[in-house]
């Protein structure tokens, strides 16, 4: 796949803590259930060990970190290069009087029912968001009026040549699902601002969430969230998934890929969908939607890996 074989990773990581394995199938681990495999899979032991590996690796090295896996398309060749996942010793979290500090592979769910149990507001909307802190900083993920931006304080990483650093609110620069965060950059750790609430008022809200999202998406189905980005109002003011409905895309399906008749911004593996299926699928419905409108949408589903005929041309 790459210029630096996988038993040359191997032995390049050195005597790394964590796990380092081979050829391991990815798509067991994506909401989608689809892609190739990792070439190298890192499970680092701690953030000190991530570091230690990553400073090790040569700068041209393809490094690939996943989280929860859940708004990702693997591509069917899979992943070249070294794939980091972040395990158990990333997803602890310290409560503070003001505030939570989560381990980048802590659920987002999970933070917000922590903080809900603890007394805190202000993180419920967390609840409605599938995947990881580290993932939600990355792309300044937010749903039901509030997004990272608004209560992140700081956030730790590790870079791609293995410096440990902390960066603040500021540094970040985030917009609408996007961040600053270095290029290769994995976060461990983030500090969230949290205020003093009622415990029952917060539970009550997270249960709102919870029913608003089960009532109006396919939570249940082999999904990734949200496939598009919401237009720039200047550009439309129709929603992502209101622009795909009027294109006629609801219910539009290719090999076992379907756009989801509960929510068409979201796509489904129907149980034998392909990377590749996914994948055309939304760029089929991208391109009726600029027929019919005149409006771009881009992808907010991540497309990661090589098709597997790139991958077979490459070996």
């Amino acid at each position: 796949m790459n210029a630096q074989p996988t038993h040359d990773l191997k032995a390049a990581l050195g005597d790394v803590r964590g796990r380092v394995t081979a050829g391991q199938p990815l798509a067991p681990r994506s909401w989608f259930r689809v892609g190739g495999p990792a070439e190298c899979l890192f499970q680092p032991a701690d953030a000190e060990d991530l570091a230690t590996g990553l400073a090790r690796l040569s700068p041209e090295l393809p490094v690939t970190t996943l989280g929860a896996c859940s708004n990702i398309i693997i591509r069917d060749g899979g992943i070249p290069g070294l794939v980091i996942r972040l395990g158990g010793a990333f997803a602890g979290i310290e409560v503070e009087k003001d505030g939570l500090i989560a381990g980048g592979a802590a659920l987002d769910a999970t933070v917000a029912e922590t903080a809900a149990a603890n007394g805190l507001g202000g993180l419920e909307f967390l609840a409605g968001i599938p995947g990881s802190i580290g993932g939600a900083v990355r792309m300044n993920a937010g749903a039901y009026g509030a997004d990272m931006a608004a209560v992140l304080d700081w956030a730790e990483i590790v870079s791609r040549d293995g410096s440990l650093m902390r960066l603040d609110v500021a540094a970040l620069r985030f917009g609408y699902r996007r961040s600053a965060l270095p290029d290769g950059a994995v976060v461990v750790r983030a500090r969230l601002r949290a205020q003093p609430a009622d415990p029952a008022v917060v539970a009550g809200r997270i249960g709102e969430i919870r029913a608003a999202r089960e009532g109006s998406q396919p939570v249940r189905a082999r999904t990734g969230g949200s496939t598009f980005r919401n237009p720039d109002p200047a550009e439309s003011p129709l929603m992502a998934w209101q622009l795909v409905d009027a294109a006629g895309c609801r219910g539009l399906t290719i090999g076992g890929a379907q756009v989801s008749e509960k929510h068409c911004n979201f796509l489904i593996n129907t149980g034998t969908a392909t990377a590749t299926d996914l994948e055309t699928l939304g760029e089929t419905v991208r391109k009726r939607v600029q027929e019919k409108s005149g409006v771009t949408l881009h992808w907010e589903i991540k497309r990661i890996g090589l098709p597997r005929s790139e991958k077979e041309t490459a070996q």
